[in-house]
């Protein structure tokens, strides 16, 4: 199309590219300019200079990291924490929107839906604080039924570094489970009924419908999740994760996120330049995640983001 007619085409619809304008400028001041802010992981910053003052040092606050003691510990936690995540809360929400789909009654599903949609409006405070209270050994709910089962005092499971990560996950299925499910109980509303009515006078059953019809019909939809949650699969909840850490657990719970606030924030002046370099390390694993997911999702189903 030349320019002259890719204008004409344009100018009709001119007033919705105008609603676009104010999206555009806020992802132009908040996601582009501070990438300028990227030069500080290969800098020693100086307050007096500013960042583009600073002297240049090459990949020195990468191999300080690299050589920490404590890098294969947090990249361990944060690798763990996000594929323990991933595995369980990505099929669940699909799970759960075929089961409801597969119900007749209409009252029965919006109430379903209504009630697990519920739990994601609740702050991540909140609901750290609701499982603080719910898992206290002494006046928590599940303290209580511990102790009223078999006479004893239950184990503080915050206290401990192997529940840290399961309380973590399944507080969040419980937390994200039905708000999840939205995306693909929308595409389930646009499969043909005549397909479902077809299947049926052949004989098959529900179980079989679902598999054959309505899994296949979501599946182009959970290939685009899954590629859209492996691009940010590294960047674990630092709210949540912060406010569940103490000093017994931290050895299974401190994650890069939560380093980078403590290096660049909480010790003593902040190290700026060694925390940028800690998040761009984790910004290119999300991306490398990213390609390679896309790529494989291409080759495989032929879904794909670009």
């Amino acid at each position: 199309m030349k320019r002259g007619n890719r204008n004409k085409a344009l100018l009709p619809d001119w007033q919705m590219y105008l609603f676009l304008v104010p999206s555009v400028i806020f992802i132009i001041i908040f996601s582009y300019v501070p990438m300028a802010g990227i030069q500080l992981a290969f800098k020693e910053y100086d307050f007096t200079a500013g960042i583009w003052g600073s002297d240049w040092t090459g990949l020195d606050n990468f191999k300080r990291f690299f050589d920490s003691y404590q890098f294969e510990r947090i990249l361990w936690n944060t690798i763990s924490l996000a594929f323990y995540s991933l595995i369980i809360g990505f099929p669940l929400p699909i799970l759960f929107a075929l089961i409801l789909n597969s119900f007749t009654g209409h009252k029965f599903k919006k109430i379903v839906q209504s009630v697990s949609y519920m739990p994601h409006f609740i702050s991540t405070v909140v609901i750290v604080g609701m499982l603080i209270q719910l898992f206290n050994p002494r006046t928590g709910a599940f303290g209580g039924i511990f102790t009223l089962l078999t006479d004893t005092l239950m184990p503080d499971v915050f206290a401990n570094p192997d529940s840290f990560q399961h309380l973590y996950v399944w507080s969040g299925i419980w937390q994200g489970l039905g708000w999840s499910s939205i995306i693909y109980i929308a595409a389930l509303s646009s499969v043909d009924e005549h397909l479902h009515e077809a299947a049926q006078i052949d004989g098959a059953t529900r179980l079989q419908r679902v598999r054959h019809i309505d899994f296949p019909s979501i599946l182009p939809t959970a290939t685009i999740m899954l590629i859209l949650a492996a691009g940010n699969l590294m960047d674990v909840g630092f709210e949540k994760v912060f406010l569940m850490q103490n000093d017994l657990n931290l050895v299974s719970s401190e994650v890069i996120s939560t380093y980078v606030y403590k290096v660049g924030l909480t010790i003593g002046t902040g190290d700026f330049s060694f925390a940028t370099a800690i998040g761009l390390f984790n910004s290119l694993i999300n991306f490398v995640l990213l390609i390679v997911v896309n790529f494989a999702a291409k080759k495989i189903s032929n879904t794909s983001l670009w």
